[in-house]
């Protein structure tokens, strides 16, 4: 468990949490953040793929624009997150950024990725144009149905709450039709299902969707 740096094509260091595992890695993990930073509650993800047995990581997609961004899941820090992911945040330097990242993860093994809210989204988005993608899990990622153009070039899962007023079933369920082999997972829970620190945690889907996430690591990543 430790800070690091991740050198990006164009010189630019792009912070990280990193965790390693107790013993030879089953492979890596890249985990990416909601739109609230490398915050606690996303550090803790990564130290639970590493206990797993993963290398795991967690870009600070932020950091060209503000260092080191860790935000609550108050009401302010859900408006200052939007603003940074989805007002100034350039979406072609953060998927060069990522792809930066798969390299530097790629030193202990196959990458697999996973993403939570703007971070689901960016992990179907890396998924289907990024490359030495070998696995690929999103959570109730905003913009996926808006982008079922695209394909993935790697096993990938995805994964919704049926009670996500941020993403309508009538969107998932059309995405859907249109990626019938995609495997997409509902459960009975609201948006930010996986985060113990928000109201809308829902234990029993988190670990639902956490198993199926393991699974297809373990099969992809070599484990």
């Amino acid at each position: 468990m430790a800070l690091t740096k991740i050198k990006c094509t164009d010189g630019f260091e792009l912070g990280a949490y990193e965790a390693k595992p107790a013993g030879d890695a089953k492979g890596a993990v890249v985990v990416i953040q909601e739109v609230f930073g490398v915050n606690s509650h996303i550090r803790s993800v990564v130290d639970d793929y590493a206990a797993e047995g993963f290398y795991a990581i967690a870009p600070a997609i932020f950091d060209r624009l503000e260092h080191d961004v860790q935000l609550d899941y108050s009401e302010a820090g859900m408006t200052k997150g939007i603003e940074l992911a989805f007002q100034r945040l350039d979406m072609a330097q953060t998927l060069a950024d990522l792809q930066a990242t798969i390299g530097h993860a790629s030193h202990h093994g196959k990458v697999g990725i996973v993403g939570y809210c703007f971070g689901g989204l960016l992990t179907w988005l890396s998924s289907c144009q990024l490359d030495n993608v070998s696995a690929a899990s999103a959570y109730y990622g905003g913009g996926i149905p808006d982008n079922a153009a695209l394909s993935p070039s790697c096993p990938t899962i995805l994964h919704f709450g049926e009670l996500d007023a941020h993403i309508p079933m009538a969107s998932v369920a059309a995405f859907q039709e249109q990626k019938p082999d995609l495997p997409v997972h509902i459960y009975a829970a609201d948006h930010g299902f996986n985060c113990d620190q928000r109201d809308a945690y829902d234990a029993t889907a988190a670990t639902e969707a956490k198993a199926r996430t393991l699974a297809l690591f373990c099969a992809e990543l070599g484990a």
